[in-house]
């Protein structure tokens, strides 16, 4: 069976009205924006945590802030301690 995906050929064709994006390019983006909001909770954890740390941050420091950023996800997730986001990074 064919899963049927939506088509956002209107947020598509707004882009390209209200934007100087070409079709393609707009696409892209909303595709772009899609899968960011449709990042897990885990999956945010961990690349968070990559960023941060190849930033320089130590690790106190990377899920203090993770912490603070969840709830403010699209969909925030339950809240998280610091040890269940250490566990999610590392097993």
């Amino acid at each position: 069976m064919l899963e049927r995906r939506p088509s956002y050929d209107d947020l598509i064709d707004h882009l390209v009205r209200s934007t100087a994006l070409q079709r393609g390019e707009a696409a892209r983006v909303v595709l772009d924006v899609l899968a960011y909001f449709d990042e897990t909770a885990e999956e945010f954890v961990r690349r968070r945590h990559r960023e941060l740390q190849s930033g320089g941050a130590a690790n106190a420091e990377i899920f203090e802030r993770i912490a603070a950023e969840l709830p403010h996800r699209a969909v925030a997730p339950p809240e998280l301690s610091l040890r269940q986001l250490r566990r999610i990074v590392y097993g």
